[in-house]
């Protein structure tokens, strides 16, 4: 492990970490190391028609005020500071005058609002898993996937502005991701990257190094190209600071912004796993399971595709699962400390600390207690925004500690079904049954020791936990900034990631974590037809 002490440049990036739940400014060292950070919540507005809204000029208040409380510690000087580098949330929208002023709040990734478009624009009289056969075909060739059929996509989003709010429509002279509009606030300008344009689902991606708007696609949405950015790499430099804002933070005014990536890219490679067919697994409010891959490929069936990465040279596989931490959350708030007339406490403890605790005096299965994570729908490997959440087989003699210990597990247990299903995708080529292993987490989840280790013996992998996991996003977008700024290469990258603890496999948990995982899809197969009739 090279240390910082011992390298030539001490040359830092201010990086953004910009998250659904809020904003984390973090000064990171061009090899890596975070040095410190800061973070402001930022709210989220949902609505009961699948409306899900943030408000850009809060997210540029926390991006503001982080960057000022760490730059105000002096921690490093200003002038070693070399770059601005930004990852935020994906699949989100925000549409903006030509003064660069948002004309409404932000739609993010969880809204559905534009389902209906979406359907159908991608439906057909010949239909595989919702999408018509020649629909399926205009949109794998060029792009490697298609629009969900969810409605969380920013094609859905445009859709849904275009046909029910057209005064925003009209107005609008881009629609930018919220990665990009952060960017446009650093530097005036108007630009997407080749990653972070991708959910449109409008490019041709067939050629890394010729990725460009495809007109045919665009014809099809009866979207106006011109509303859309221009294009460019994650590790282009879109331009210096902005006189305006390099004066409110004290910043240098040759500070340059690079386009860097949203969330999953940039923590792809905050996490080290860079090279081809290594992998990585987020635990967050959300979780994925991402590597890196040589060519484009898809899986309709598995809602699974491979698309551009922050790496130039390389695509990347993922499959995502809406809810992970999330459902700690909802049983912290709604379960345990949900505010009501039981509720004594005037003060939470660190209840997470404490979940992990008891998690480790109940038995590996939680007595067959399970639990499944799909709290807001799913993605993948199917994706059903009408699947809920559901705790199984309680009894008379289920406690309060079977319940945690089976949330940890559940939400595991799901992502051994995301892991099945990507590597049945990315390892087609290989014989002998290759397998994603091991497996670098990263992520506030990855802060466990308990649930890396459950993780370890659900998905019977080995489990690298990540040193400052939660830090990994900031991590990438410096990593990003450094490639782009000519101080180190995407391959030099692994040399720079050091791990906290390595977690393997129980073999004495495999059979019943075996025979659980099977009840878990059968809860699936069993139920799926109720959920669309409840939640229809």
């Amino acid at each position: 492990m090279i240390k910082i002490s011992e390298k030539k440049e001490k040359k830092y990036v201010l990086a953004h970490d910009h998250g659904t739940s809020g904003s984390k400014a973090a000064i990171v060292s061009i090899y890596g190391e975070v040095i410190d950070w800061e973070f402001q919540e930022c709210p989220l507005y949902l609505f009961e028609n699948g409306g899900a809204e943030q408000d850009p000029d809060e997210w540029w208040d926390a991006i503001l005020s982080t960057s000022k409380k760490l730059l105000d510690k002096n921690i490093v000087s200003i002038e070693d500071i070399v770059a601005v580098s930004c990852s935020s949330q994906w699949s989100g929208t925000v549409p903006v005058d030509k003064d660069g002023n948002h004309l409404m709040n932000a739609i993010i990734w969880m809204d559905t609002r534009g389902a209906p478009y979406i359907k159908k624009m991608v439906g057909g009289i010949l239909e595989i898993s919702g999408y018509g056969i020649t629909n399926i075909f205009r949109w794998l060739r060029p792009t490697g996937g298609a629009p969900g059929l969810s409605g969380k996509d920013p094609i859905a989003h445009i859709l849904f502005l275009k046909n029910e709010r057209p005064e925003i429509y009209e107005k609008t002279y881009k629609f930018l991701e919220c990665k990009d509009f952060l960017n446009l606030k650093f530097t005036g300008k108007f630009a997407a990257s080749y990653d972070s344009i991708t959910l449109h689902w409008l490019t041709d991606n067939r050629d890394l190094n010729n990725i460009h708007y495809h007109d045919g696609l665009i014809k099809k949405t009866k979207i106006e190209k011109d509303k859309l950015p221009h294009l460019k790499r994650a590790v282009d430099v879109l331009g210096n600071i902005s006189k305006d804002v390099a004066d409110e933070l004290g910043l240098e005014k040759d500070v340059k912004v690079v386009m860097s990536s949203p969330d999953l890219l940039s923590a792809a490679v905050g996490s080290g796993a860079v090279r081809d067919y290594e992998a990585h697994i987020y635990i967050g409010t959300s979780s994925w399971i991402i590597c890196h891959v040589p060519d484009k490929r898809t899986d309709i069936f598995n809602n699974i595709a491979s698309i551009p990465s922050a790496i130039p040279d390389k695509y990347f596989a993922v499959t995502e699962q809406e809810t992970a931490g999330a459902c700690l959350s909802f049983l912290r708030d709604n379960i345990i400390y949900h505010k009501d007339e039981l509720l004594m406490e005037e003060e939470q403890p660190d209840v997470y600390k404490i979940f992990d605790k008891i998690v480790k005096g109940v038995p590996a299965g939680s007595n067959k207690l399970l639990f499944t994570p799909w709290l807001y729908g799913e993605r993948t490997p199917i994706e059903d925004h009408l699947l809920r959440g559901s705790l199984n087989n309680i009894t008379l003699k289920t406690t309060r500690e079977d319940m945690i210990r089976a949330v940890f597990e559940g939400v595991a247990y799901n992502s051994r079904w995301v892991l099945q299903t990507i590597e049945n995708f990315v390892m087609k080529k290989f014989k002998g049954g290759k397998t994603l292993d091991p497996l670098n987490m990263i992520g506030g989840g990855a802060s466990s020791n308990i649930w890396c280790q459950i993780y370890a013996d659900v998905l019977n992998r080995t489990i690298r936990q990540v040193k400052n996991p939660i830090q990994a996003n900031a991590r990438g977008a410096a990593f990003i900034a450094s490639v782009g700024l000519g101080y180190i290469t995407f391959d030099e990258i692994p040399k720079y990631i050091e791990y906290s603890n390595i977690f393997k496999p129980n073999s004495k948990n495999r059979e019943i974590y075996d025979e659980l995982f099977e009840e878990f899809l059968n809860i699936y197969e069993n139920n799926k037809k109720m959920y669309h009739r409840l939640n229809g």
